[in-house]
């Protein structure tokens, strides 16, 4: 199962001594399709793992972070929320079983923190904040079980500093709870270890990167490193738009408008040069997207709906069902900064109301309490 080379690159992270790692080269093989959004291939690669060693934890979490990839891209539906449900609950009994037998390796202890983060995550978008800090307690638990096992471990800085610098966020009750049943947050702390997990993980390099990316893009602005970061992830991951959207969204806050436009016009390109119509028009949906996000920082707000009902005027709920929901989300959203309430919540509640809400009900019931104002970063979300 180990691979026994002295180091190793590839797309999931940089170069690595394996003297005291373990290194599953189709578990990497598999997160690099994740990434690529090519969730048939890592699902069909997953099961195989899975048959191999049925009583081992990887290839569970693993099928669970597919479901929970398909999430990301946008595929709310109840049958895919349902699986990821299903699969992470069956990733942290494996885990578990093991560790009752003791029979478990850093490793199991790694998977089980990571499903419980992922539960916890999870319940946190569905508004269980409880629920969320007893299994991000249980999840901090198992992966500092992992780290004094292997203080070298690199990957467990993933989810450690995930729980640092979101803890560090919080506020009143939600503060208290996460001192109470966590540790106090550290956002300067939680920075560095995901930093380290970036460029030193194994396994969780690339969640990583795409967490960091997140943070300076939408939480703690540093438009310089959402750029190196963003600009990296979309050159390893060709085939996902989102990276090379978020590139151009980069740019966008930094003012680089002429590398902005340069990457509107390499979405269009790649819409051109794709093989299958409907990667054409995922691609394609992308450009008008980014330009409608251009268009809302700089108050063009008519400029910014012509966009956006460009795309919705092909929808297409089975290969790209987040260009349904996000562009509704980001029409309400250019009502509320021309202080048009009543129309913004008409929108934000049809998102509410739609069967598949990509992930973009989150936002809409923020902005259905608190009205959008200019400038805040989700607008380029």
């Amino acid at each position: 199962m180990a691979s026994e080379q002295a180091l190793l690159s590839s797309k999931s992270g940089e170069e690595y001594d394996l003297k005291k790692i373990r290194v599953n080269e189709q578990i990497l093989r598999g997160i690099d399709l994740i990434y690529e959004r090519e969730f048939d291939d890592a699902e069909d690669l997953f099961e195989e793992v899975i048959a191999k060693s049925q009583d081992e934890s990887a290839g569970y979490f693993y099928l669970a972070m597919v479901a929970w990839g398909r999430l990301a891209a946008g595929f709310w539906y109840p049958e895919a929320v349902k699986r990821f449900e299903e699969r992470i609950d069956r990733a942290i009994e494996v885990a578990e079983t093991r560790i009752d037998k003791n029979g478990a390796d850093i490793y199991d202890f790694f998977y089980l923190g990571g499903a419980l983060g992922f539960k916890g995550r999870f319940e946190l978008m569905k508004d269980n904040w409880l629920s969320s800090f007893f299994l991000a307690r249980d999840a901090v638990g198992a992966l500092q079980t992992c780290l004094k096992m292997d203080p070298d471990n690199k990957d467990v800085l993933f989810g450690i500093g995930t729980f640092d610098y979101y803890t560090a966020r919080f506020s009143g009750i939600k503060r208290f709870l996460a001192y109470l049943l966590l540790h106090e947050g550290d956002k300067e702390e939680g920075l560095r270890k995901l930093t380290i997990a970036s460029k030193e993980a194994v396994y969780s390099a690339t969640e990583a990167k795409s967490m960091l990316l997140h943070i300076y893009l939408f939480f703690d602005p540093d438009f310089n490193k959402a750029l190196d970061l963003s600009t990296k992830l979309a050159s390893t991951y060709m085939r996902n738009s989102r990276f090379k959207l978020l590139q151009g969204v980069s740019y966008i806050r930094l003012g680089m408008d002429q590398q902005y436009r340069e990457t509107a016009i390499e979405l269009r390109q790649r819409s051109v040069e794709a093989s299958k119509k409907e990667r054409s028009s995922i691609w394609k949906k992308q450009a008008l997207y980014l330009e409608s996000i251009y268009n809302l920082f700089h108050e063009r707000l008519p400029e910014a709906r012509s966009k956006l009902k460009r795309i919705l005027d092909h929808p297409d709920p089975k290969a790209d069902p987040a260009m349904i929901a996000w562009p509704l989300m980001k029409i309400g959203m250019s009502y509320d900064l021309e202080n048009n309430r009543d129309e913004a919540i008409k929108y934000y509640e049809q998102v509410l109301n739609m069967e598949n809400g990509a992930g973009a009900q989150v936002l809409a019931n923020k902005f259905l309490k608190t009205p959008l104002k200019q400038g805040n970063p989700f607008l380029g979300y």
